[in-house]
């Protein structure tokens, strides 16, 4: 792997970690989401950077059924993180200390709305290219010896199927569908415990993304 695609793997870590980590913003604490935001969104950034090739792409080409997939789930990525850069720093209170009177009513409801629509894109978008990410790590990594093939499906069938209960569990649902303006917390419960239930729902949306774009891939053959 070279440099620049070792790079990119670092950077896409990064925001995975940084995307699990700003979800439960009370708990983690309201100065550490919002540089954790900051910092997510730089990488963001940077990470649109170094695939500018991907970009310039975009108009040349036909579009296949995978192609119109994935340029949908990056477009919709960049809706939501550019919704939830704008109304973090109206309702900033240590990054941006700015007093907009009024801008929280507006801002609140529209900042939650992009975190968690943000939160299933990106995840769509990793199961996307799992197979891309799955082929670089083979390369760091080597398979285990006698490791049989049912075993990486068998182990994805049982993070999708905890990633389902976890997502009735912490209300995403209705959190997506704006049915409660405020996240609530248990503030007594450990916060391993939710970022372990947040992990599980992002792995139930990779595998969705996954198994969806090899729904297209195949269909297209």
């Amino acid at each position: 792997m070279g440099p620049k695609q070792s790079l990119k793997a670092v950077i896409d870590v990064l925001m995975t970690a940084a995307l699990l980590l700003v979800m439960p913003y009370s708990l983690v604490g309201e100065a550490a989401h919002e540089w954790i935001g900051v910092a997510m969104f730089a990488l963001f950034i940077l990470h649109h950077v170094l695939n500018r090739k991907w970009s310039r792409g975009l108009f040349k080409g036909r579009y296949t059924p995978f192609r119109v997939f994935q340029t949908a789930l990056v477009l919709a990525v960049l809706v939501c993180m550019t919704g939830s850069m704008v109304t973090g720093i109206l309702l900033s209170r240590y990054v941006f200390d700015w007093n907009i009177r009024g801008a929280g009513e507006i801002a609140q409801p529209v900042h939650m709305f992009c975190a968690y629509w943000g939160f299933a894109f990106m995840s769509l978008h990793l199961g996307a290219h799992w197979r891309m990410l799955l082929g670089a790590a083979r390369k760091l990594v080597k398979k285990p010896p006698g490791l049989p093939k049912w075993f990486l499906p068998a182990a994805a069938v049982l993070v999708a199927a905890y990633g389902a209960c976890a997502f009735f569990k912490r209300d995403f649902g209705n959190y997506m569908l704006l049915r409660y303006h405020f996240v609530f917390f248990d503030f007594e419960e450990p916060l391993a415990w939710v970022l372990l239930d947040y992990a599980a729902v992002m792995g139930l949306f990779l595998c969705a993304g996954h198994y969806i774009s090899k729904m297209l891939i195949r269909g297209r053959k």
